[in-house]
This record gives C-alpha cells, structure tokens and sequence, in this order.
C-alpha cells in the first residue's frame, strides 16, 4: 500500500507542475545483475547495472535537468532518490537527438523501479518524462 503512495505521489508531483512532450520518450535499454564481491556490503549483495536511453522524437529541444526514482523492495522497503542532472550532466536534446547513460541499484532483495526525468523546453515550460516500471529480479 505504501509503495502505492509513492508512485502516485512520484506522478502527481511530476505532472503537477510540468507537461509530456509527446515525442519525448524513456527506455529501459538492458539491465545486468552482479552478485557479491569485495566492493558490495554483505547484506546488499545484489547489484544490478541499467541501461536508459531518452529519445527525443518531438519538434522541441528540450534540457533534462534532473531525475526522481522509487524503489519499492520485496520486502516493504522504499527508497527515493531525486537530484539535479543525471549521472553529472544537463543533456540538450534537440529534434532526433537521443541521450544514453548507465547507472547502478545495489540491494539485498528484488525491487521495483521506477522513474522520470526533468527539464524545459526552449522555452523555458517544464517538461518531463516517465520511463516505465522495470524489476531487479535475482536470477535463480
């Protein structure tokens, strides 16, 4: 139930102040998993590295600002994380332009994430985009 509150808290927020570009588009392009290792804590083994890629397909340049994620774990836990730019950068997306970048959850059970970006347009209006729910599911 309160994993519900966040997505529908994560959207509201989002939405409230900014508008879809139709156009504009997230995917989810690959995810690995990596288990243990000297460089995971013991009880967060489970690391798993996700490919995104935003494409803009609209008639607007657009400037991605920043991101917000909601992790909902399998075992009621949640974690939100929200920050200017996106792996240290403000990528400017003109018509047909794409922005592709890598990043890491480190967890001790599966999840559920999901996320959106931030940004204007030329002409200064917010703007946002959703990349669809994704799981980090432990291979078996």
């Amino acid at each position: 139930m309160l994993a519900r509150y966040w997505i529908v808290r994560l959207f509201h927020l989002v939405s409230s102040s900014s508008y879809e570009i139709p156009g504009l588009s997230a995917s989810l392009d690959k995810i690995t998993y990596h288990h243990g290792g000297a460089s995971l804590p013991m009880e967060k083994p489970h690391a798993f590295v996700y490919f995104v890629t935003i494409h803009n397909s609209s008639e607007h340049t657009i400037t991605l600002l920043g991101r917000k994620w909601v992790l909902e774990h399998a075992d009621g836990s949640h974690l939100v994380i929200e920050g200017d730019k996106i792996i240290g950068e403000t990528p400017r997306l003109a018509p047909g332009e794409r922005f592709s970048y890598n990043s890491y959850h480190v967890t001790g059970c599966e999840a559920r994430a999901t996320g959106s970006f931030h940004g204007v347009d030329e002409t200064g209006r917010k703007i946002h985009v959703v990349l669809p729910p994704f799981d980090l599911k432990i291979p078996t």
